[in-house]
C-alpha cells in the first residue's frame, strides 16, 4: 500500500444517524470514520442509516452511504429492528456495488484500499467482497480487517473462512484472550475518542448541577438494561450507601430493553424511591430542569437520550460513574468519564486503560461493599480525588482517535 493513494471503507450496521445508534459501536464508528477523513484519507462509511435521509451524503470530508433503506422504512424502531433481513440484504447487495462502483475504478488507477468491517453482521459481506476482489484480480491491493467489539453472534461466524478473508482485530487484550478459544490470534487496536469528548462542561453548568443536588452523593450509570452491566449490583450499592447515610442519588440512563423494568422494580422492592423522567429537550438547560424535585428520590431513570454536552456534564459533575460490567470488551463509558475529569468506577475485563486507584476506581467483585469501601477512601482524602480526576483525564488524552490511528492502526498497514 505504501506510496499509493488509499481509500478507506468502513462497513458497519451502526453509524452516526440517531436511527443507527444503539450503543458503543455507533460512537466507535462515528469517531473512527471522522478521524480518518480528518487525517486526509478518502473515507467511506457504509451503514444501516435513517431511511428518510439521503442514501449518499458528504459530510465534513466523510462519505456516508446509507444502506438497507428500503427495508428500514418498514422497521422504524432502529438499526436492529428487522436485523435478519437487513443483514441478508447488506451481504448480498453492498459488496457488488462497493466493488464495481467505487473500489475497482480506484484500484484501476493504481490506488490501494483499506476495508474495516465491524461485528458479526458484516461477516458475510466481508466474505462476499473478498470473493469479488479475488475474481477481479485486485485482492492483493486491498487490506481487509474485520473487527470484533463483543461476543454477540460468535456462534454464527465461519471462523476458518473469515481468517482466510480478513485480518481479525479486536479492542482489548481481554477480547483477544476470548478469541483465542476460537483459534483466532487477533490484533488489538484500541477504541478511541473524538476530540469533542474532551470538552469540559461550562463551570456555570457544573455549579448549577451541584447546587440542584446539594447534599446528595450523585452516582451515575449509563448502559444498556442488561444483567451483564451489573444493574442489580448498582441498586444494591445505592441501598448500601443509603444505609450508611451517604444520601445517594442514582441517575440512570438505560436503553429500550425490557430488563429495565425488572431493575427499577427491584429498586422499589428494596425500599428505594424511584422516578422516571423524560427531558423536555436535549439541552443542558432542560437536563438541569429535569433534576428538580428529587429531594426524596433515590433513583431517577432518564427516558431521553443524552447528548454529548449533557453526558459530559453528568460524568464530570457526578461523585462517581458506575461502569463496572461483568463483561466489558473495552469500556467506552469509563474512558469518556475520564476524558472530562470524572471519577470512573470500572470492572476488570476489557478496560486496558485503567490503573486502579491512580486514574479510576476498579471494582473486582459483585459485592456492593467493594465499591463503597473504595469510594469512602477516595472521599476521605480530597487530594486523592483531585489527583485521580487529573490522572484520568491525562490517560484519556492518549486515546484520541487521531493518536490511535497514527500509533496503532497505520503502522500495522505500512501506510
Amino acid at each position: 500500500m505504501k506510496g499509493r493513494p488509499v481509500q478507506c471503507h468502513i462497513l458497519s450496521f451502526e453509524g452516526p444517524d440517531p436511527y443507527a445508534q444503539a450503543g458503543g459501536l455507533a460512537s466507535r464508528i462515528s469517531g473512527l470514520s471522522s478521524a480518518l477523513a480528518e487525517a486526509g484519507f478518502e473515507t467511506h462509511l457504509w451503514f444501516v442509516g435513517d431511511p428518510d435521509l439521503q442514501g449518499y451524503e458528504e459530510r465534513e470530508g466523510l462519505r456516508l452511504h446509507r444502506w438497507c433503506q428500503w427495508i428500514s422504512r418498514y422497521h422504524s424502531q432502529g438499526v436492529y429492528d428487522g436485523e435478519e433481513g437487513k443483514r441478508a440484504d447488506y451481504a448480498a447487495s453492498l459488496p457488488p456495488f462497493l466493488s464495481h462502483q467505487v473500489l475497482l475504478p480506484h484500484l484501476q488507477r493504481t490506488g490501494s484500499a483499506l476495508i474495516m468491517a465491524e461485528e458479526w453482521h458484516t461477516v458475510d459481506a466481508v466474505l462476499h467482497l473478498d470473493w469479488l476482489l479475488q475474481t477481479n484480480g485486485f485482492r492483493h491491493r486491498v487490506t481487509m480487517l474485520w473487527n470484533v467489539n463483543n461476543t454477540f453472534g460468535f456462534n454464527r461466524i465461519y471462523w476458518e473462512r473469515l481468517k482466510r478473508a480478513a485480518i481479525v482485530t479486536t479492542v482489548s487484550r481481554y477480547m483477544k484472550a476470548l478469541l483465542q478459544s476460537f483459534d483466532i490470534d487477533a490484533i488489538v487496536i484500541s477504541n478511541g475518542l473524538p476530540k469533542e469528548a474532551y470538552l469540559l462542561p461550562e463551570e456555570e453548568a457544573v455549579k448549577a448541577f451541584r447546587d440542584r443536588l446539594a447534599g446528595r452523593t450523585v452516582i451515575t450509570k449509563v448502559a444498556r438494561w442488561d444483567p451483564a452491566k451489573r444493574w442489580l449490583q448498582s441498586i444494591e450499592t445505592v441501598r448500601t450507601m443509603k444505609a450508611h447515610t451517604w444520601r445517594p442519588l442514582l441517575i440512570a440512563r438505560g436503553g429500550a430493553e425490557g430488563y429495565g423494568k425488572d431493575v427499577l422494580n427491584r429498586a422499589a422492592a428494596q425500599g428505594l424511591r424511584v422516578t422516571e423522567r423524560a427531558l423536555a429537550s436535549p439541552s443542558v438547560r432542560d437536563f438541569l430542569e429535569g433534576l428538580e424535585g428529587l429531594r426524596d428520590i433515590d433513583v431517577i431513570s432518564l427516558l431521553s437520550p443524552l447528548q454529548p454536552t449533557v453526558r459530559g456534564l453528568l460524568f464530570h459533575g457526578s461523585d462517581a460513574v458506575l461502569a463496572n460490567s461483568k463483561h466489558e470488551p473495552f469500556g467506552l463509558v469509563g474512558l469518556e468519564t475520564m476524558a472530562v475529569g470524572g471519577v470512573a468506577c470500572v470492572g476488570n475485563t476489557g478496560e486496558d486503560y485503567t490503573v486502579p486507584g491512580y486514574n479510576a476506581l476498579v471494582s473486582e467483585t459483585d459485592d456492593p461493599q467493594d465499591f463503597v469501601n473504595l469510594f469512602r477512601v477516595l472521599k476521605g482524602a480530597p487530594f486523592r480525588e483531585r489527583a485521580l480526576r487529573r490522572a484520568g483525564r491525562r490517560t484519556a488524552q492518549e486515546y484520541k482517535w487521531s493518536k490511535i490511528i497514527e500509533r496503532n492502526l497505520l503502522p500495522r498497514l505500512s501506510l
